[in-house]
């Protein structure tokens, strides 16, 4: 069946922080005068725990922190300092898009029915998407973690479906987590594209498409000659 939908993932797929995530979490341990005792890669894993509708992504990150800091040996109350420190520095509306992203969607409007399914708190994913101008591409945007269940749960994906009038036949999502985006579209038997690919990474689930930029989508891959 023709495709004519694309859902996108935003964070790390359509756009990026222009501060570095690692910078903004050595300026937060410097700001309350402790020695680092985790990294970025480590609240990325257990970020997805704490999505709760009604909390702020600022109250979801402390909660994470302080979880971290008992795990670790330390107090909540370490962890969550940090966090208020974290918040202090990180602006949301310091963005840029990813490389082909601007394109693909300036291009695919008015081709393609467009949504956005984002793990993340509305308020903070409305600023990000406000300071590039994103929402006037697509026709939906699905809060996953408040709206419904956090990906990869399929019911996000589900809701965008229906928002749109589309099917899952007809669809394809476009994100870079193997851990959330792949599973959870194919789980509500939506095509995939996984991208940036990492091409050192064996992926699982397998995607139907891996791009290392967006670039590509603009040559339609999924149309069959």
């Amino acid at each position: 069946m023709t495709i004519d939908t694309l859902l996108f993932d935003l964070d790390d797929t359509l756009l990026e922080y222009e501060q570095r995530s690692e910078d903004v979490l050595a300026a937060s341990f410097d700001s309350v005068g402790i020695d680092p005792f985790f990294d970025i890669p480590e609240y990325h894993d257990r970020y997805d725990e704490f999505l709760q509708a009604g909390l702020s992504v600022n109250e979801q990150r402390a909660d994470c922190f302080a979880a971290i800091a008992r795990d670790e040996g330390y107090d909540e109350e370490t962890g969550r300092a940090v966090a208020t420190a974290f918040a202090d520095v990180r602006d949301h509306s310091r963005v840029r898009y990813l490389p082909g992203a601007s394109e693909t969607l300036e291009a695919f409007t008015g081709e393609y029915t467009l949504g956005i399914v984002t793990n993340g708190a509305p308020e903070m994913q409305r600023t990000k998407m406000a300071a590039l101008g994103i929402r006037q591409y697509v026709e939906t945007v699905v809060f996953a973690g408040h709206d419904t269940p956090a990906k990869p749960n399929p019911e996000p994906f589900e809701r965008a479906l229906s928002e749109l009038d589309s099917t899952s036949e007809r669809t394809l999502h476009v994100g870079n987590s193997l851990e959330t985006d792949v599973p959870g579209a194919k789980s509500a038997g939506i095509g995939t594209v996984w991208v940036p690919a990492d091409r050192n990474e064996t992926p699982e689930p397998t995607p139907d498409f891996a791009f290392e930029t967006l670039h590509p989508l603009g040559e339609h891959p999924w149309r069959t000659p």
